[in-house]
């Protein structure tokens, strides 16, 4: 038996299906905010981060996209599919890059 254990009224219970019962679950995207647009593929990443001082790393592992800026100790590592980059990743970005990216449900 899987699922999540909730605690509402002051009654515990398992769920088995959280998405189902809260409605369905929001998509994220990642947003650069000077310009407004949506982040939809690691090229229109990529020119935003060389932008604000981030370079590839070629280093470590083959089924990550990695980057790095010189001036921190910062590395950003991504899923080389990007179907597969989701919104922890997004938030990782975020947070290194304060001001610049925002993640907004769709």
């Amino acid at each position: 038996m899987s699922g999540v254990w909730v605690f509402k009224n002051g009654v515990f219970r398992l769920v088995e299906n959280p998405s189902s019962e809260q409605g369905q679950r929001r998509r994220k995207v990642l947003v650069h905010l000077p310009t407004g647009q949506v982040v939809s593929s690691y090229c229109s990443l990529e020119r935003i981060l060389n932008g604000l001082g981030w370079e590839r790393y070629y280093g470590g592992d083959p089924e990550l996209f990695q980057f790095h800026k010189h001036s921190t100790i910062d590395l950003i590592s991504l899923p080389k599919d990007f179907s597969k980059f989701n919104s922890i990743h997004m938030y990782d970005i975020v947070v290194k890059n304060p001001n610049v990216f925002h993640v907004r449900d769709v």
